[in-house]
Protein backbone atom coordinates (compact mmCIF):
# COMPACT_ATOMS: atom_id res chain seq x y z
CA UNK A 1 0.00 0.00 0.00
CA UNK A 2 1.62 3.44 -0.71
CA UNK A 3 2.35 6.06 1.72
CA UNK A 4 -0.58 8.21 2.07
CA UNK A 5 -1.32 11.53 4.56
CA UNK A 6 -3.79 11.11 3.20
CA UNK A 7 -10.94 23.72 -22.71
CA UNK A 8 -10.87 25.60 -27.22
CA UNK A 9 -14.29 23.90 -27.31
CA UNK A 10 -16.17 24.04 -24.07
CA UNK A 11 -19.54 25.20 -23.02
CA UNK A 12 -19.95 28.00 -21.02
CA UNK A 13 -22.93 29.82 -18.91
CA UNK A 14 -23.17 33.30 -17.58
CA UNK A 15 -24.23 34.21 -14.12
CA UNK A 16 -26.41 36.30 -11.56
CA UNK A 17 -26.07 37.21 -7.79
CA UNK A 18 -25.29 34.85 -5.32
CA UNK A 19 -28.75 35.07 -3.43
CA UNK A 20 -30.11 33.31 -6.81
CA UNK A 21 -27.39 30.65 -6.70
CA UNK A 22 -28.38 30.08 -3.29
CA UNK A 23 -32.19 29.66 -3.65
CA UNK A 24 -31.78 27.66 -6.78
CA UNK A 25 -29.25 25.27 -5.14
CA UNK A 26 -31.63 24.83 -2.18
CA UNK A 27 -34.61 23.88 -4.58
CA UNK A 28 -32.61 21.48 -7.09
CA UNK A 29 -30.61 19.69 -4.37
CA UNK A 30 -34.37 19.49 -2.11
CA UNK A 31 -35.85 17.47 -6.00
CA UNK A 32 -32.72 15.84 -6.05
CA UNK A 33 -32.82 14.42 -2.45
CA UNK A 34 -36.39 13.22 -3.05
CA UNK A 35 -35.66 11.32 -6.33
CA UNK A 36 -32.41 9.86 -4.41
CA UNK A 37 -34.51 9.02 -1.77
CA UNK A 38 -31.94 9.54 0.97
CA UNK A 39 -28.71 11.11 1.97
CA UNK A 40 -25.96 8.72 1.94
CA UNK A 41 -24.27 6.98 -1.18
CA UNK A 42 -26.73 5.23 -2.74
CA UNK A 43 -25.18 0.81 -3.05
CA UNK A 44 -26.64 0.38 -6.43
CA UNK A 45 -27.43 2.37 -9.32
CA UNK A 46 -29.98 1.51 -11.94
CA UNK A 47 -28.82 0.70 -15.02
CA UNK A 48 -30.37 3.66 -16.80
CA UNK A 49 -28.71 5.94 -14.15
CA UNK A 50 -25.62 3.92 -14.40
CA UNK A 51 -25.52 4.73 -18.04
CA UNK A 52 -26.21 8.79 -18.21
CA UNK A 53 -24.45 10.65 -20.03
CA UNK A 54 -24.15 8.06 -23.03
CA UNK A 55 -24.91 7.88 -26.62
CA UNK A 56 -24.17 6.05 -29.30
CA UNK A 57 -21.61 9.07 -30.77
CA UNK A 58 -21.14 11.23 -27.28
CA UNK A 59 -19.69 10.78 -23.60
CA UNK A 60 -20.89 14.15 -22.30
CA UNK A 61 -18.78 14.92 -19.07
CA UNK A 62 -18.94 17.91 -16.71
CA UNK A 63 -16.74 20.02 -15.26
CA UNK A 64 -17.37 23.48 -12.95
CA UNK A 65 -14.28 25.31 -12.78
CA UNK A 66 -12.73 28.87 -12.05
CA UNK A 67 -12.36 30.64 -15.29
CA UNK A 68 -12.57 34.43 -14.27
CA UNK A 69 -11.68 36.30 -10.57
CA UNK A 70 -8.95 35.36 -8.40
CA UNK A 71 -8.69 32.28 -9.75
CA UNK A 72 -9.51 32.33 -13.10
CA UNK A 73 -6.19 31.49 -14.14
CA UNK A 74 -6.00 28.45 -12.88
CA UNK A 75 -9.27 27.22 -14.06
CA UNK A 76 -8.15 28.50 -17.77
CA UNK A 77 -5.14 26.88 -17.62
CA UNK A 78 -6.33 23.65 -16.24
CA UNK A 79 -8.95 23.59 -18.85
CA UNK A 80 -6.75 24.38 -21.56
CA UNK A 81 -5.01 21.55 -20.41
CA UNK A 82 -7.34 18.79 -20.48
CA UNK A 83 -8.89 20.01 -23.94
CA UNK A 84 -5.48 19.77 -25.57
CA UNK A 85 -5.86 16.26 -24.61
CA UNK A 86 -9.56 15.74 -25.42
CA UNK A 87 -9.56 17.46 -28.60
CA UNK A 88 -6.25 15.29 -29.82
CA UNK A 89 -8.39 11.96 -28.65
CA UNK A 90 -11.48 13.38 -30.75
CA UNK A 91 -9.60 14.21 -33.69
CA UNK A 92 -8.62 10.98 -33.71
CA UNK A 93 -12.52 9.72 -33.57
CA UNK A 94 -13.11 9.16 -29.89
CA UNK A 95 -13.30 6.34 -27.47
CA UNK A 96 -15.36 2.88 -29.06
CA UNK A 97 -16.55 4.97 -31.55
CA UNK A 98 -17.93 7.95 -29.17
CA UNK A 99 -16.53 11.74 -28.76
CA UNK A 100 -16.12 12.76 -25.54
CA UNK A 101 -17.93 16.36 -24.89
CA UNK A 102 -16.65 18.56 -21.95
CA UNK A 103 -19.70 20.36 -20.88
CA UNK A 104 -18.28 23.42 -18.45
CA UNK A 105 -19.32 26.09 -16.04
CA UNK A 106 -17.52 28.87 -14.60
CA UNK A 107 -18.25 29.23 -11.00
CA UNK A 108 -15.69 31.76 -10.56
CA UNK A 109 -13.97 29.57 -7.40
CA UNK A 110 -17.25 30.42 -5.31
CA UNK A 111 -18.84 27.27 -3.29
CA UNK A 112 -22.31 28.04 -3.98
CA UNK A 113 -21.75 28.59 -7.66
CA UNK A 114 -20.14 25.53 -7.79
CA UNK A 115 -23.03 24.03 -6.07
CA UNK A 116 -25.29 25.11 -8.34
CA UNK A 117 -23.26 24.47 -11.27
CA UNK A 118 -22.49 20.98 -10.61
CA UNK A 119 -26.32 20.40 -9.81
CA UNK A 120 -27.22 21.43 -13.79
CA UNK A 121 -24.73 19.35 -14.76
CA UNK A 122 -25.85 16.14 -13.21
CA UNK A 123 -29.85 17.23 -13.74
CA UNK A 124 -30.03 19.08 -16.90
CA UNK A 125 -26.92 18.22 -18.97
CA UNK A 126 -26.82 14.33 -17.66
CA UNK A 127 -23.47 14.21 -17.37
CA UNK A 128 -22.09 10.87 -17.31
CA UNK A 129 -18.98 12.17 -14.78
CA UNK A 130 -17.84 15.28 -13.04
CA UNK A 131 -14.03 16.01 -14.15
CA UNK A 132 -11.54 18.49 -13.33
CA UNK A 133 -12.70 20.51 -10.85
CA UNK A 134 -10.47 23.51 -9.52
CA UNK A 135 -10.27 24.15 -5.88
CA UNK A 136 -10.62 22.69 -1.93
CA UNK A 137 -13.78 25.07 -1.00
CA UNK A 138 -15.32 24.39 -4.44
CA UNK A 139 -15.10 20.67 -4.28
CA UNK A 140 -15.40 19.92 -1.40
CA UNK A 141 -19.14 21.25 -1.10
CA UNK A 142 -20.16 18.93 -3.77
CA UNK A 143 -19.28 15.99 -2.09
CA UNK A 144 -22.61 15.39 -0.55
CA UNK A 145 -24.34 15.42 -4.14
CA UNK A 146 -21.76 13.24 -5.72
CA UNK A 147 -23.10 10.95 -3.20
CA UNK A 148 -26.49 11.53 -3.83
CA UNK A 149 -25.78 11.08 -7.45
CA UNK A 150 -23.49 8.28 -7.58
CA UNK A 151 -21.37 10.09 -9.87
CA UNK A 152 -17.86 9.69 -10.18
CA UNK A 153 -15.55 12.85 -9.93
CA UNK A 154 -11.94 12.41 -11.38
CA UNK A 155 -8.76 14.75 -11.14
CA UNK A 156 -9.21 17.87 -8.93
CA UNK A 157 -7.10 20.66 -8.92
CA UNK A 158 -6.85 20.09 -4.89
CA UNK A 159 -4.90 18.19 -2.23
CA UNK A 160 -7.61 18.41 0.14
CA UNK A 161 -7.63 15.68 2.58
CA UNK A 162 -10.96 15.62 2.78
CA UNK A 163 -10.81 14.24 -0.86
CA UNK A 164 -9.11 11.27 0.25
CA UNK A 165 -10.59 10.36 3.84
CA UNK A 166 -12.37 8.35 4.08
CA UNK A 167 -11.94 6.81 0.93
CA UNK A 168 -14.41 7.29 -1.51
CA UNK A 169 -14.50 5.59 -4.82
CA UNK A 170 -16.55 8.66 -6.42
CA UNK A 171 -13.51 10.86 -5.52
CA UNK A 172 -10.97 9.99 -7.82
CA UNK A 173 -7.83 11.60 -6.87
CA UNK A 174 -4.51 11.95 -9.49
CA UNK A 175 -2.32 14.54 -7.50
CA UNK A 176 -0.31 13.94 -4.17
CA UNK A 177 -2.24 15.50 -1.58
CA UNK A 178 -1.65 18.45 0.34
CA UNK A 179 -0.43 16.93 3.64
CA UNK A 180 2.14 15.02 1.15
CA UNK A 181 3.21 18.51 -0.01
CA UNK A 182 3.34 20.41 2.88
CA UNK A 183 5.31 17.99 4.84
CA UNK A 184 7.94 17.27 2.22
CA UNK A 185 7.99 21.31 2.40
CA UNK A 186 8.69 21.24 6.05
CA UNK A 187 11.61 18.63 5.49
CA UNK A 188 13.15 20.56 3.54
CA UNK A 189 12.68 24.05 6.00
CA UNK A 190 13.09 22.43 8.60
CA UNK A 191 15.91 19.35 8.39
CA UNK A 192 17.68 20.87 5.00
CA UNK A 193 17.65 24.77 5.73
CA UNK A 194 18.02 24.65 9.27
CA UNK A 195 15.11 27.20 10.12
CA UNK A 196 12.59 25.86 13.09
CA UNK A 197 10.83 29.16 13.30
CA UNK A 198 7.91 28.83 10.97
CA UNK A 199 4.69 30.68 10.36
CA UNK A 200 1.81 30.01 8.23
CA UNK A 201 -0.06 32.67 6.10
CA UNK A 202 -3.55 30.81 4.78
CA UNK A 203 -6.92 31.55 3.27
CA UNK A 204 -9.95 31.37 5.88
CA UNK A 205 -11.42 28.68 4.18
CA UNK A 206 -11.27 24.63 3.74
CA UNK A 207 -8.09 25.36 1.68
CA UNK A 208 -6.35 27.39 3.85
CA UNK A 209 -7.40 25.32 7.15
CA UNK A 210 -6.36 22.21 5.48
CA UNK A 211 -3.09 23.42 5.17
CA UNK A 212 -2.88 24.74 8.67
CA UNK A 213 -3.69 21.18 9.46
CA UNK A 214 -0.68 19.60 7.06
CA UNK A 215 1.69 21.98 8.29
CA UNK A 216 1.17 21.29 11.95
CA UNK A 217 0.75 17.93 11.85
CA UNK A 218 4.22 18.01 9.83
CA UNK A 219 6.41 20.68 12.61
CA UNK A 220 5.00 17.73 15.11
CA UNK A 221 7.52 15.36 13.60
CA UNK A 222 9.85 18.26 14.43
CA UNK A 223 8.85 18.93 17.76
CA UNK A 224 7.65 22.53 16.31
CA UNK A 225 4.64 24.32 16.34
CA UNK A 226 3.63 27.07 14.09
CA UNK A 227 5.34 30.86 15.92
CA UNK A 228 2.50 32.43 14.18
CA UNK A 229 -0.26 32.31 12.17
CA UNK A 230 -2.04 34.83 9.45
CA UNK A 231 -5.14 34.55 7.60
CA UNK A 232 -7.08 36.64 5.24
CA UNK A 233 -10.46 36.00 3.32
CA UNK A 234 -10.72 34.53 0.21
CA UNK A 235 -11.21 36.57 -2.77
CA UNK A 236 -9.91 39.67 -1.49
CA UNK A 237 -5.98 41.16 -1.22
CA UNK A 238 -6.71 41.89 3.07
CA UNK A 239 -3.64 40.55 3.76
CA UNK A 240 -2.40 43.08 6.31
CA UNK A 241 -3.04 41.95 9.65
CA UNK A 242 -1.99 38.68 9.10
CA UNK A 243 1.46 39.91 7.63
CA UNK A 244 1.89 42.12 11.17
CA UNK A 245 0.91 38.69 12.98
CA UNK A 246 3.83 36.71 11.41
CA UNK A 247 6.45 39.76 10.71
CA UNK A 248 5.98 39.93 14.98
CA UNK A 249 7.00 36.68 15.58
CA UNK A 250 10.68 36.97 13.98
CA UNK A 251 9.42 33.70 11.62
CA UNK A 252 12.87 32.20 9.58
CA UNK A 253 10.25 30.71 7.02
CA UNK A 254 6.62 31.14 5.97
CA UNK A 255 4.20 28.30 4.88
CA UNK A 256 1.45 30.18 2.46
CA UNK A 257 -1.75 28.66 1.54
CA UNK A 258 -3.28 30.64 -0.55
CA UNK A 259 -3.77 32.10 -4.13
CA UNK A 260 -1.51 33.98 -6.73
CA UNK A 261 -3.00 37.37 -5.81
CA UNK A 262 -3.46 37.35 -2.44
CA UNK A 263 0.30 35.39 -1.86
CA UNK A 264 1.93 38.24 -4.57
CA UNK A 265 0.56 40.80 -2.28
CA UNK A 266 1.39 39.28 0.85
CA UNK A 267 5.13 38.72 -0.52
CA UNK A 268 5.50 42.48 -1.61
CA UNK A 269 4.37 44.28 1.21
CA UNK A 270 6.79 41.91 3.54
CA UNK A 271 9.38 43.26 1.17
CA UNK A 272 8.26 46.83 1.70
CA UNK A 273 8.94 46.42 5.37
CA UNK A 274 12.32 44.62 4.84
CA UNK A 275 10.60 40.99 5.69
CA UNK A 276 12.26 38.09 4.24
CA UNK A 277 11.87 34.94 5.44
CA UNK A 278 11.78 31.91 3.27
CA UNK A 279 8.50 32.30 1.40
CA UNK A 280 6.79 28.60 0.55
CA UNK A 281 4.03 28.15 -1.47
CA UNK A 282 2.21 24.88 -2.22
CA UNK A 283 0.73 24.24 -5.71
CA UNK A 284 -2.65 25.06 -5.85
CA UNK A 285 -1.00 28.87 -6.10
CA UNK A 286 -0.13 28.64 -9.61
CA UNK A 287 3.75 29.37 -9.39
CA UNK A 288 3.85 30.87 -12.78
CA UNK A 289 1.02 33.32 -12.61
CA UNK A 290 2.70 34.07 -8.92
CA UNK A 291 6.11 34.62 -10.72
CA UNK A 292 5.07 37.11 -13.31
CA UNK A 293 3.01 38.89 -10.67
CA UNK A 294 5.96 39.11 -8.21
CA UNK A 295 8.83 39.76 -10.84
CA UNK A 296 12.08 40.74 -9.23
CA UNK A 297 10.54 41.25 -5.85
CA UNK A 298 9.95 36.79 -6.04
CA UNK A 299 13.71 36.37 -6.41
CA UNK A 300 14.06 32.40 -3.96
CA UNK A 301 10.29 31.97 -3.32
CA UNK A 302 10.04 28.27 -2.97
CA UNK A 303 6.78 26.55 -5.01
CA UNK A 304 5.74 22.85 -4.43
CA UNK A 305 4.73 20.70 -7.87
CA UNK A 306 2.85 18.10 -7.80
CA UNK A 307 3.99 17.30 -11.84
CA UNK A 308 7.41 17.78 -13.04
CA UNK A 309 8.60 21.23 -15.12
CA UNK A 310 6.45 21.64 -18.05
CA UNK A 311 9.44 22.26 -20.24
CA UNK A 312 12.11 20.24 -22.22
CA UNK A 313 15.20 19.34 -20.35
CA UNK A 314 18.22 17.64 -20.87
CA UNK A 315 15.63 13.78 -19.71
CA UNK A 316 13.24 15.42 -22.76
CA UNK A 317 10.21 13.71 -21.20
CA UNK A 318 8.09 12.06 -23.76
CA UNK A 319 4.74 13.12 -21.85
CA UNK A 320 6.29 16.56 -21.40
CA UNK A 321 7.04 16.82 -25.25
CA UNK A 322 3.20 15.48 -25.78
CA UNK A 323 1.55 18.03 -23.63
CA UNK A 324 3.56 20.82 -25.56
CA UNK A 325 3.10 19.86 -28.91
CA UNK A 326 -0.76 19.16 -28.04
CA UNK A 327 -1.15 22.58 -26.85
CA UNK A 328 0.71 24.45 -29.61
CA UNK A 329 -1.84 22.47 -31.97
CA UNK A 330 -4.91 23.43 -30.14
CA UNK A 331 -3.70 26.44 -27.93
CA UNK A 332 -0.85 27.87 -30.12
CA UNK A 333 -1.35 31.28 -27.91
CA UNK A 334 -0.84 29.75 -24.62
CA UNK A 335 2.08 28.92 -22.43
CA UNK A 336 2.51 25.78 -20.81
CA UNK A 337 2.23 25.58 -16.68
CA UNK A 338 2.00 23.09 -14.17
CA UNK A 339 -1.51 23.60 -13.95
CA UNK A 340 -1.97 22.97 -17.72
CA UNK A 341 0.10 19.80 -17.79
CA UNK A 342 -1.66 18.79 -14.54
CA UNK A 343 -5.07 19.10 -16.54
CA UNK A 344 -3.62 17.28 -19.55
CA UNK A 345 -2.88 14.54 -17.11
CA UNK A 346 -5.76 14.37 -15.53
CA UNK A 347 -6.92 14.31 -19.25
CA UNK A 348 -5.07 11.23 -20.10
CA UNK A 349 -6.59 9.45 -16.97
CA UNK A 350 -9.91 9.96 -18.11
CA UNK A 351 -9.40 8.84 -21.82
CA UNK A 352 -7.29 5.61 -19.94
CA UNK A 353 -10.63 4.99 -18.26
CA UNK A 354 -13.44 5.26 -20.36
CA UNK A 355 -11.04 3.32 -23.01
CA UNK A 356 -10.89 0.31 -20.62
CA UNK A 357 -14.38 0.31 -19.35
CA UNK A 358 -15.49 -0.56 -22.57
CA UNK A 359 -18.22 -0.24 -24.81
CA UNK A 360 -20.63 -1.21 -23.20
CA UNK A 361 -19.46 1.68 -20.63
CA UNK A 362 -21.13 2.15 -16.82
CA UNK A 363 -20.26 4.43 -14.24
CA UNK A 364 -19.46 1.14 -12.02
CA UNK A 365 -17.59 -0.05 -14.83
CA UNK A 366 -15.85 3.71 -15.34
CA UNK A 367 -14.42 3.58 -11.41
CA UNK A 368 -13.59 -0.69 -11.98
CA UNK A 369 -11.86 0.34 -14.91
CA UNK A 370 -9.67 3.47 -13.02
CA UNK A 371 -9.02 0.69 -9.88
CA UNK A 372 -7.35 -1.35 -12.93
CA UNK A 373 -4.73 1.23 -13.88
CA UNK A 374 -1.53 -0.17 -12.05
CA UNK A 375 2.01 1.39 -12.95
CA UNK A 376 0.90 3.44 -15.82
CA UNK A 377 3.59 5.26 -17.45
CA UNK A 378 2.67 8.60 -18.13
CA UNK A 379 6.20 9.95 -19.86
CA UNK A 380 7.11 11.93 -17.01
CA UNK A 381 9.18 9.49 -14.87
CA UNK A 382 6.57 8.79 -12.55
CA UNK A 383 4.13 5.80 -12.91
CA UNK A 384 0.57 6.34 -11.75
CA UNK A 385 -1.13 3.15 -10.14
CA UNK A 386 -4.52 2.96 -8.41
CA UNK A 387 -6.34 0.38 -7.07
CA UNK A 388 -9.40 -1.06 -5.25
CA UNK A 389 -9.71 1.06 -2.15
CA UNK A 390 -6.52 3.23 -3.19
CA UNK A 391 -7.87 6.23 -5.19
CA UNK A 392 -5.19 8.90 -5.65
CA UNK A 393 -2.71 8.15 -8.70
CA UNK A 394 0.35 10.10 -8.10
CA UNK A 395 2.20 10.16 -4.89
CA UNK A 396 5.77 12.95 -6.10
CA UNK A 397 6.35 16.42 -4.95
CA UNK A 398 8.77 18.21 -6.67
CA UNK A 399 10.11 21.68 -5.71
CA UNK A 400 10.88 24.62 -7.54
CA UNK A 401 11.97 28.56 -7.03
CA UNK A 402 11.66 31.78 -8.75
CA UNK A 403 15.32 32.45 -10.50
CA UNK A 404 15.20 36.01 -12.65
CA UNK A 405 10.95 35.85 -12.88
CA UNK A 406 11.53 32.49 -13.79
CA UNK A 407 10.76 29.07 -12.41
CA UNK A 408 13.76 26.43 -12.31
CA UNK A 409 13.68 23.28 -10.07
CA UNK A 410 15.04 22.47 -7.19
CA UNK A 411 17.14 19.25 -7.02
Amino acid sequence: MKHREKIKRADNLGFHRSSVYALACGVVLAVLFFFSGCGTPPTELSPAADRTGITDTQIRIGSSLALGGHAGYLGTQMLQGAMSYINHINDRGGIHGRKIRLIVRDDGYDPTRCLYNTQQLILEEKVFCLFSYVGTPTTVRIIPLVNEAGIPLLGMFTGAHRLREPVNPLLINVRASYYQEIRAAVDLIVRQKGLDRVAVFYQYDEYGFDGLRGTEIALKHYDRKPVAKGTYVRGTLDVGRGLENIIHSDAQAVVMIGTYDACAEFIRLAKERNFSPLFYNVSFVGASELARRLGRIGEGVVVSQVVPPPVLGDDNLPGIRDYIRHLNTYYPDAAPSFVGLEGYINARILAEALERAGRQITRQGFIAAIESISDFDLGIANSLSFGKGDYQGLEQVYFTKINNSRLVSIK
